[in-house]
């Protein structure tokens, strides 16, 4: 935040944390630099509502809590397998989810790969707040996040198998806060008519 970042991408996650006021100090301190803060959701397929992941937004005040995102992974598909097997979620603790699954990534000794896990999904909704922020750079971090949230793709309704399970469907809108797909065109479409 210092340095100037105007995002923080966080792809780690635990159930618990032995100094977590010093962690959530230091998020609501990004939040005051205008910094969005996106965290990948975890690859337990658990019910983050129920099983703890952190760091989540539950300790953090308001506006840090408005300037976060926790990110499920969907997989390539758009029918009942949609919502990647791996993935955690949470009605209350994950805000949508984006492509995770076989994404197309670098690797450590100058190669590339396919890769799964909300490590992938989480930096694809930095991507996106990135180049909205690049040509709207009076935006606030809160802003870009409603952006996002906006422009997402509503497919709450939609049933799909529940992560963890082979056959248990349930309606994608349980999966998250949102029920909603990351749509970077969207979102970057209502960027245009704010700005």
């Amino acid at each position: 935040a210092d340095n100037g970042a105007n995002i923080i991408n966080m792809s780690f996650g635990k159930g618990l944390s032995p100094a977590k006021e010093e962690v959530y100090a230091a998020l609501t301190y990004a939040a005051s630099k205008n910094v969005l803060i996106i965290h990948a959701a975890g690859n337990d397929a658990d019910n983050s509502d129920e099983v703890g992941n952190f760091p989540n937004d539950d300790g953090l005040v308001p506006i840090a809590q408005q300037s976060y995102l926790c990110i499920g992974a969907i997989g390539p598909r758009k029918n009942k397998y949609m919502t990647a097997s791996f993935s955690n979620y949470g009605a209350e603790t994950v805000d949508l989810f984006a492509p995770g699954e076989d994404i197309y990534a670098t690797l450590p000794g100058n190669k590339y790969g396919y890769l799964s896990g909300t490590s992938m999904a989480a930096p694809i909704v930095s991507g996106a707040a990135a180049l909205i922020w690049a040509y709207h750079p009076g935006l606030t971090a809160v802003e870009i996040r409603e952006l996002i949230m906006q422009g997402a793709f509503d497919l709450s309704k939609k049933k799909v198998i529940l992560p963890g399970t082979r056959k248990e469907k349930v309606p994608f809108g349980t999966l998250s806060n949102s029920g909603k797909v990351l749509n970077t065109y969207e979102a970057y479409k209502l960027a245009q008519n704010k700005g």
